[in-house]
């Protein structure tokens, strides 16, 4: 619609970081774009940028200005998709927030789903973790959000909770291969490659040695489960992830997955959420009751 522009524009400015590189994005001239900001300063009374010389910032008002955007084209999104409710055509778009240990597989396949019975809907995915995508929630960038091991943050609200068992990623040929499950400190004596300290699973791996004299020393890390599982195919390590994300190992992939002991490092916490008090486009809840019902049975 063609009143929400000018919102749209300033989430594109912001961003970018800079008009130039946000008009190239929108298909229209910088001087042009800048023009319609400048008439919304006058209009407003306030500069909702900050000029600088390679780039531009937003100015407090400018923060305010963004979030009642955001607000406003989430309201909008609401409404259109009630409307197709009363025309019987299911649209609308979903954007989500995940860790992208989901993203190989958990999701293109319940997106997939979804839209094989509405195909009018469209998706967006963002890869975050823990408390970036429960930020994302909140400052209404995502829909929903599918947090491991969640921050927690006031404004976050829980749809649904799921446990989630870490397991340890090997090679076929890899020494422990043969376990049913695994100790933690069995796994310590071997080399590890472990994700970044930022995500969950990692959290609970050094919550588990807190105690401990004995300690994590990976000899890779990385924020992306794929590179840390195949790195499992070429080098006697061990990597970990949680079972969401497992679907696409099987036997001829030359990969193994054991779960660690519960007593060792128990499962994790899995939450499907919203911004608290906010009610979601059909679209969205709709979504996120598919997406409960999936993590009840993974």
């Amino acid at each position: 619609m063609r009143y929400t522009l000018p919102l749209k524009y300033v989430q594109s400015i912001t961003k970018a970081g800079s008009i130039r590189k946000a008009a190239e994005q929108l298909a229209i001239t910088a001087s042009a774009l800048n023009r319609r900001i400048l008439t919304m300063e006058e209009e407003l009374g306030v500069d909702l940028f900050e000029r600088q010389p390679k780039g531009v910032r937003l100015t407090s008002a400018g923060e305010l200005f963004l979030q009642m955007s955001r607000m406003h084209l989430a309201d909008l999104e609401k409404v259109k998709s009630q409307i197709a409710d009363l025309t019987g055509v299911r649209r609308g778009h979903v954007s989500i927030a995940c860790s992208q240990a989901l993203l190989s597989s958990f999701m293109p396949q319940q997106i997939a789903k979804y839209r094989s019975k509405h195909p009018g809907v469209t998706f967006n995915v963002l890869m975050r973790d823990r408390a970036a995508a429960e930020e994302a929630v909140i400052t209404m960038q995502a829909d929903l959000a599918i947090v491991f091991e969640p921050t927690r943050q006031t404004d976050f609200q829980v749809i649904h909770a799921q446990r989630q068992p870490i397991y340890a990623i090997l090679h076929a040929s890899h020494p422990l291969s043969s376990r049913l499950n695994l100790r933690l400190t069995d796994c310590l004596d071997y080399d590890l490659a472990l994700p970044e300290s930022d995500i969950g699973v990692r959290y609970l791996l050094e919550t588990a040695l807190k105690n401990s004299s004995r300690k994590l020393e990976p000899v890779l890390e990385s924020n992306s489960f794929e590179v840390l599982r195949n790195y499992a195919l070429h080098e006697q390590i061990i990597t970990f992830q949680i079972a969401v994300g497992l679907s696409e190992i099987n036997n001829s992939s030359g990969l193994v997955m054991i779960p660690l002991n519960s007593k060792d490092v128990p499962p994790g916490i899995m939450i499907l959420g919203q911004l608290r008090q906010r009610t979601l486009p059909v679209a969205a809840a709709k979504f996120a009751n598919q997406l409960a019902e999936a993590l009840e049975v993974s």
